[in-house]
Order: structure tokens, then sequence, then C-alpha cells
């Protein structure tokens, strides 16, 4: 379902500690001090040193070994000599984006220290576990890991350090591949994503092609204030993936932004950045590269403060038009909110909601589909204080899909999402169908990707505002988690869908009609010289409906006429007099007419979105899940009580009303009869099996 949860702080990091993610409910310290206790090296349960935590869709092609890092070398080392980029080689899995975002990890020492803690190593606390924490969907994960690591011939395979006894960054990437649910699980990724996931951040891309004209400003604003940043050269086929061009650059590829700077260079200035391939090798051999003669003209001073930390070891500088012309995106992960293109530091407010799109309830799709678009779940903004010295309120919006590289075992990728903002009227609940055929996006997301999250910065005017967040496709699932960050504090909430007043009570019989004296004989017919309707008799009822095609109908079981009979007996002897009866039989047009109101296809069957319109205008609105059924129980049993002037606990005394899955409990007088068995409630016209649609998973 949806929920809300208001939250306040300048970045991602928790009020909180990191919460445990072991099954079993244990700390990193409680599992390592019982390990040292025991004097046994720790084996993980929940990622065990087997195949299936290596890959998912195919068998393992090496001969792995599962091995510790102290039979891997003499003297291994957490981390040795302070942790820096040269700690993360590549490896044999395709993980480059989420090296990259390590390298630019180290680059921050403090954010390093929050993702590594400092307290483990190969020392006296020694047990052969270790912990990483990384921020997933609002909250501190604390994850835990042995240290036993993929190795072939004594080697590490996949990530490892340049020095052979260090071990941090190889014992990372196995948390990072646990918190996800295999190794195989970090093939292939945005850099931003595994930034965000260090520091709880606010990512922003730029194409460099149609970049701001500024773009330099911003990397070096975004670098002073602790930003990381990535960049990449895009692929127009598969077969370009991580191909090396002529210049020693590589497509598809992730690499780290590490520094950004000015120098003088033949009377003018030159604008620098500097670049890291996480394979440790393989650099730019254009100008400014390592032995390029650029470094010969300048002065020497200045050459020494440039060179100073950098290293032979995949990095390289870069003239900033070279970089623009032969990279094609940047990354940016801002640890706070503020505007890359803004001198001034703010304070942010900052809101989340949890939702998730449903096949056949929730997942109306983009505004191209305008029959289910409004079933999207619909999030209340009011911005009410414009900016300090602005006429508008900066809107930052991040809309993030959950847990999709976790679910790729399970054959799901990540889905194509954007999302729109409205202008809303005053006290709206969730906006209907017509309001977003007739009304256009005030903003919207420049582009539906498939990406984890897409963020985009607005500056609107005070008001009310709907922000819609959807898949491209219609009835596609997925969970989704959206922060919205304000300058100054906004009321948000989730636009809920409240119940109507109950429906009007049927008027009471007075002289009978000629339709009530029609109806009459036809109960006289049925119910025989008692004159009330048990199960059976019912059943022949529904053989006195008129069938044609406008409802696809093809009888009623006798379950099913147990059920109307149990609902509509008002004095609980389990059968129905004439006036229970009439009360059913004016209901039933209704229902009827409700039906081929709504059936706007003309199929004789109702889809689920048809059925969400029917029952509003019923009086009863969905949200969440269409449990049909269960919905419209609930409507039944609202006008029963209503109709017979019966308080819910008195009603509650006399009959078993149990709600499950959509279904109805016999009172105990019936159960000998019906041996306790379930009936759900179908009313012939509507929720008959058989005049449902199953193409959209009703």
């Amino acid at each position: 379902g949806m929920a809300l949860r208001p939250w306040r702080g300048p970045t991602g990091f928790p009020l909180k500690g990191a919460i445990s993610t072991q099954s079993d409910g244990k700390t990193f310290e409680q599992l390592r001090q019982e390990c040292l206790k025991k004097k046994k090296l720790f084996e993980d349960p929940d990622f065990p040193a087997c195949d299936a935590s290596l890959y998912y869709s195919q068998s393992v092609p090496l001969n792995f070994e599962w091995k510790r890092p102290g039979e891997l070398c003499k003297d291994p080392q957490f981390i040795v000599d302070g942790a820096d980029r040269t700690d993360i080689c590549q490896g044999a899995l395709g993980d480059c984006w989420l090296l990259a975002a390590i390298a630019s990890l180290t680059l921050h020492k403090e954010t390093f220290a929050r993702v590594v803690p400092l307290d483990q190593g190969f020392d006296h606390s020694y047990a052969g576990i270790f912990h990483f924490q990384f921020w997933q969907h609002n909250r501190w994960l604390d994850v835990v890991v042995d240290d036993r690591l993929p190795t072939v011939r004594n080697r590490l395979v996949l990530v490892h350090s340049a020095s052979s006894n260090e071990f941090w960054s190889a014992l990372l990437e196995k948390a990072y591949a646990k918190l996800n649910g295999s190794y195989e699980s970090l093939k292939g990724g945005s850099t931003l994503e595994a930034m965000e996931d260090f520091t709880g951040g606010v990512g922003e891309t730029y194409e460099t092609k149609s970049a701001p004209a500024d773009l330099f400003n911003i990397l070096k604003k975004a670098h002073d204030r602790g930003s990381m940043m990535g960049c990449s050269i895009d692929i127009t086929s598969s077969a370009e993936s991580e191909a090396q061009t002529t210049t020693g650059l590589v497509k598809g590829h992730a690499y780290s932004i590490t520094g950004i700077e000015e120098v003088k260079y033949r009377g003018g200035t030159v604008r620098l950045i500097r670049i890291r391939n996480p394979w440790g090798q393989v650099e730019w051999n254009g100008p400014w590269s390592d032995n390029a003669k650029e470094w010969g003209i300048i002065d020497s001073s200045e050459k020494k403060r440039i060179l100073l930390n950098s290293m032979d070891d995949g990095e390289f500088w870069m003239e900033f038009e070279d970089f623009k012309a032969n990279y094609d995106k940047v990354e940016i992960c801002n640890l706070t909110p503020d505007a890359l293109t803004d001198d001034t530091k703010h304070k942010w407010e900052v809101n989340v909601f949890e939702g998730n799109w449903i096949r056949g309830s929730t997942a109306g799709g983009c505004r191209n589909f305008i029959d289910t678009f409004w079933t999207n779940p619909q999030f209340k903004l009011t911005l009410k204080e414009t900016d300090d010295h602005r006429d508008h309120c900066s809107v930052i919006i991040a809309l993030m899909q959950k847990n999709r590289r976790a679910l790729r075992k399970e054959g799901f990728d990540l889905e194509t999402i954007g999302f729109a903002i409205y202008e809303a009227p005053d006290d709206v609940d969730h906006l209907g169908k017509d309001f977003f055929r007739y009304n256009g996006s005030k903003a919207r997301s420049k582009t539906y990707i498939n990406v984890r999250e897409i963020s985009e910065r607005f500056n609107l005017p005070p008001g009310n505002y709907l922000l819609v967040p959807t898949t491209f496709q219609a009835h596609q699932e997925a969970d989704f988690l959206i922060r919205v960050f304000s300058e100054k504090e906004a009321e948000a909430m989730y636009a809920k869908v409240h119940l109507s007043e109950s429906p009007p009570m049927p008027s009471l019989p007075k002289d009978e009609t000629a339709e009530e004296k029609g109806l009459r004989r036809l109960f006289e017919k049925i119910s025989g010289s008692d004159l009330l309707i048990i199960k059976y008799e019912y059943f022949l009822l529904s053989f006195s409906f008129p069938s044609g095609k406008e409802i696809k109908f093809d009888g009623v079981s006798l379950n099913t006429c147990h059920s109307i009979i149990n609902l509509m007996d008002a004095d609980n002897s389990g059968q129905l007099e004439f006036q229970e009866f009439k009360v059913f039989w004016e209901k039933m047009k209704k229902w009827i007419v409700l039906f081929l109101s709504f059936d706007t296809d003309r199929s004789g069957k109702m889809s689920t979105y048809e059925l969400r319109l029917a029952l509003k205008a019923a009086g009863e609105r969905l949200q969440g899940t269409v449990d049909g059924k269960k919905v419209f129980l609930n409507l039944l049993v609202r006008e029963r009580r209503d109709l017979y002037h019966l308080p819910d606990g008195r009603r509650a005394n006399k009959h078993l009303w149990h709600g499950c899955e959509g279904s109805l409990m016999m009172p105990r007088a019936q159960q000998s009869t019906m041996a306790g068995s379930w009936a759900p409630v179908m009313c012939w016209v509507v929720f008959n099996t058989r005049c449902m649609k199953t193409d959209d998973d009703s």
C-alpha cells in the first residue's frame, strides 16, 4: 500500500543508526562476539559460499574456490596506508559502474567511514566477519558478510586492490552483492545508483552535448562541495560495449571524475578535468595525457601542484573541451540538494512517499493511456512560501523504483518510469479521468527512462499540486519511493480515496405497483406454498433472469445463491420472505443499470478499471489492490445494515461476517448444512467469475 514517511535532515543520513539486515536479527557486534567466544570463523547463512551467490542465470563459468584472506596471503589487512582509488581494480564481473562509485567514495573520508566502518580488521578482533552500511529507500542498512571470497588459483578474480594483502574493496563488493541477491545482479548499471546508496544523496545527470554553458563551473562546485561524480560514453549497439577507441577511451564504461582544475598555459587559462578508469589501466592518449607535451610547457610549480596526487593507475587529465567532445554523460550525486548553479547553501526539507503500481489496479501507465492514467497513485503537494528573495519555490522530485536489481533472478528488470505534476483544485482527493483529459501538466520529467531513479529540479509558484508517478506502459508492476525536496517546508500527502456516504435506503413499499405485483407472482411461482425462498429455489430463480448480449451470464451457482440469501436475510432465518426478496430485486435492478452504464466497451464483461468506476458510482472507491469481491461484500453489508437500521455491534453479534479474500462465512446456524465452507458473495450481474475479464489480470 501507500505510506507517507515525513523525514527531516540535510542529506540522506538517518537520525538513528543503521538497521541490521541479518535474518536472525543479530547485529554485527553480536555475531562477532559469538564467533570469538566459540573460537570459530563466521560463515554467513544468508549469503553462503556457493554458486547461487555468484550466478543465478547460468552455471558458474570458472572453477571458483571460496577462500579467506588468510589463505591467500600471509599478512592480510583490511586497509593498507589509507583507502584510495588505487585499491579498486575491476575483475571478471561487469560492475564498473559500482567501482567508479567506490573510487569516488575514497575521495570523501567522512562518507567513506560511514559506508566502510573502521571498527573491523584482521587484528585480535578478527572472527571472519565484516560489515558495511548502505542507504536503501530512505533507510541505512548494516550488511554483514563473511570473508570467504571467490578465487581462481589463489587469486581474487573480482574486485581487488593493487596491494595483494588489502581486502576492504573485495569485501565491500561482496556486501553490495549480498544486498542485491548475487554477484551477477551487479552486472551493468548506473554509477549514480551506487553513489546514492553510499550517501543517500540527490542525483543529477547532464548530457555533455546539450549541457548548460557553465557545465565546468557546475562540476567544479560539485567537486568543492564533496559531490561524487562519474561519466561515461554512450554506445549505439551492444557490440560497442567496453570497446576501446583510438584515443584510449572505452565506450559503455563507467569512469570516475576525481579532479577539476584551471591552469595557466601559453598566456591563457586552460580548464582541465581528471578522470579515472576503474580497470586501473587503459588511459586517454590525447592532449594533457600522462606523457603529453603540454606538461612541459606550463610552469613547473603549477605542474607540481596539479600532479601531486595524480597516479599512474588508469587516471589521467583531459582538457575540458576534449572531455565534452568524447564523453556523453555526467552523473553527479550531491550530498545536499543545493543547486550547483547557486552559490548559496540552503536548508532543505524532505518528504518521502512509498507506493506501488499494481497490474489491473494502480498501474495506469503514462498520459498516453488516458483511460487508465488516472488510476495511478496520486500525491498532493502544497507549496506555501516562496524561496528567500525569490518569487518561486524550488522543488526537486526524485522517483525511484525499488528492488529491481534483486528481482533480476525472477526475470524482472528496470521499468521505464517518469512523473507529471498538475495544478490541483483546492481540497481535492484522488482525481478522475476527466480532470486529466482536460488539464495539461504544469511540469513533468524530461523523459521516461529505464533507470533506477529519475530526478528533476523545478521552480514552481506557490499553490496546490498533484504529483502522479507512472510507468510508461500500463499494467507494469513495481514498487517505488518518491523524495520531494523543497527549500521551504511543504505539505505533502498521499491523495487518499475515501468511502463516500452510504447510499440512500430504498423506499419502503406502500401500495403495490404493477411491477411489484408481477414480482410477487414470480416470487410465489419460485417459492412454492410456503412463500419462502431457500437456496435450492433461488438456484431455479437464476434461470428466470433474461440473458442476452449485454451481459455475459451462464447462471448462478448454488453457493452463490446461498450467499445472496444469507446477505439479504434480515431475520436470520436462513430463508427469504417476499419483503426481503423485494429489497434484493430493487438492488439487482440498480446493479444491472450500473453494469450496463460502465461496461464501456460493450463486451458484456467488466475489467477492473471499469469496475473501479462502477463501484465509485455506487458509493465505494478503491485504493490499492482491486479485490472486487471484498469491496462488493463491504458495499452490500453496509447497505444491508443501513436498510434495517441495525448498529454495527448488534449485527455482528448475530452473524460471523469475515471479509477474508472477499469471502463470507456462513452464520453459525447454517454451518451444519454448509460444513463451514467459504461462499464468495457474487452478484450474478457483476461478480459471477464469468463476468470478469482476465486480459488485465483482474
